[in-house]
């Protein structure tokens, strides 16, 4: 029998449709609706708290409506919430652009502003591909990606991506990739391949949605080596690594690599804003300089000066609360606890990002999670525990309480 229905839920199953979700069987079900976000809970419409232990989807850095990232959205908003970035700047564009290249002085000199993670990606392969035709190596068309991936959803992103339920209808026809699914297949390449490649892209250390699955340790530095001999652009998807999940305010950190070109989302603004950015050199750069080389490529709310302003104000959270200090203790914890569950088959962790395997459905555990004030998503049958990086000692007890009441 149906719970009962507020209004907005009548709404929501009357008229909205959601994403990576199975409408019919949400249309028969009893959908949260949250209401309000405090630190690592959130508040549905019925006043039930839930701790957000997978981020609102990997986004949340800093707990949901932190008063210091808040006060800078509420201060821009009364000044400027967007101007045109097509040949206009904007103060906090221009602030934030050389914030984030100031994470890599000398090397990624350049910030393209986007809206999320899949047009982060769409930008570093429009811009490799591009620089390419016009800069003496028409040849160089293909991309190289490794099985399995995810890299978005836009055609080219969903293209390159290789999980076959998210490319099937349209993702077959998008750019011309070439799939390995190790560091060791590359070296069986045909030559061919690697000579008419413009780039290799992957999600360094750990690939998220292929079920949490790190990479072997110094198989990014030695990526670096191979792109660099082969003169292959490396492209870096950071849309989930970015940002302190793996202990390093970026992944490509943790094994001392510089990208060609680094793609950032999700965790840009402390998961407030939609925002992404594409860093890359100035080498690419200036391969756009002259007459019919405009990059051609943008959006209507590219650069705009309220998400700028909220990823300012969470990058000076970081600095102020240590952020990143604590970030590998409490990962190590919350890993030390999952393996002494009954129930658990596997555990794969990088920093505070953690899959585990079980036995049985992860989307029933998931709801049963729910029911005791536990949100998150599974990825098949591997739950995925990312709480934000603020998130406290007594709330990971919570969180491994409620795990350790089983299914």
């Amino acid at each position: 029998m149906k719970a009962r229905r507020n209004k907005w839920v009548v709404a929501d199953q009357a008229h909205a449709w959601h994403p990576f979700t199975d409408q019919e069987i949400w249309e028969d079900g009893d959908p949260l609706v949250i209401q309000k976000g405090e630190g690592s809970w959130l508040i549905d419409t019925e006043g039930r708290r839930y701790l957000d232990a997978n981020s609102s989807i990997w986004t949340n850095i800093h707990g949901h409506s932190h008063p210091e990232i808040v006060a800078a959205i509420q201060a821009q908003a009364a000044t400027l919430c967007h101007s045109s970035y097509l040949g206009l700047a904007n103060d906090k564009a221009s602030e934030l652009a050389e914030k984030l290249c100031g994470f890599f002085p000398g090397t990624l000199e350049r910030c393209f502003f986007s809206d999320d993670g899949s047009t982060a990606l769409e930008v570093a392969f429009k811009m490799s591909l591009q620089w390419r035709q016009q800069n003496g190596q028409p040849e160089r068309t293909g991309i190289i990606a490794f099985e399995n991936a995810y890299h978005g959803d836009t055609l080219g992103a969903a293209s390159v991506g290789g999980v076959s339920r998210f490319i099937k209808g349209y993702g077959e026809v998008g750019l011309e990739v070439y799939r390995v699914a190790s560091f060791a297949d590359l070296a069986s390449l045909p030559q061919v391949v690697i000579d008419t490649a413009s780039a290799v892209v992957i999600e360094p250390l750990i690939q998220g949605v292929n079920q949490m699955r790190p990479w072997p340790v110094g198989m990014l530095a030695e990526l670096r080596a191979w792109s660099l001999e082969n003169g292959l652009h490396l492209i870096l998807d950071e849309v989930m690594t970015g940002f302190g999940r793996t202990g390093a305010m970026f992944a490509c950190q943790k094994e001392g690599v510089i990208p060609d070109f680094l793609c950032l989302a999700k965790g840009l603004t402390g998961g407030t804003m939609p925002l992404a950015a594409t860093l890359t050199t100035g080498e690419i750069y200036e391969g756009f300089k002259g007459p019919d080389r405009t990059f051609y490529y943008g959006h209507s709310y590219t650069g705009n000066a309220l998400g700028c302003a909220a990823a300012l104000a969470s990058l000076a959270v970081f600095d102020k609360e240590n952020t990143l200090a604590d970030v590998e203790r409490k990962g190590s914890f919350l890993e030390a606890q999952i393996r002494e569950l009954p129930y658990v088959k596997e555990v794969r962790r990088v920093g505070l990002v953690i899959g585990f395997d079980i036995e049985g459905c992860g989307q029933e555990f998931c709801q049963k999670l729910r029911e005791r004030g536990v949100l998150t998503r599974p990825i098949l049958n591997t739950i995925v525990m990312m709480p934000p990086l603020s998130v406290t000692d007594s709330e990971l007890e919570f969180l491994v309480e409620k795990l350790a009441e089983g299914i």
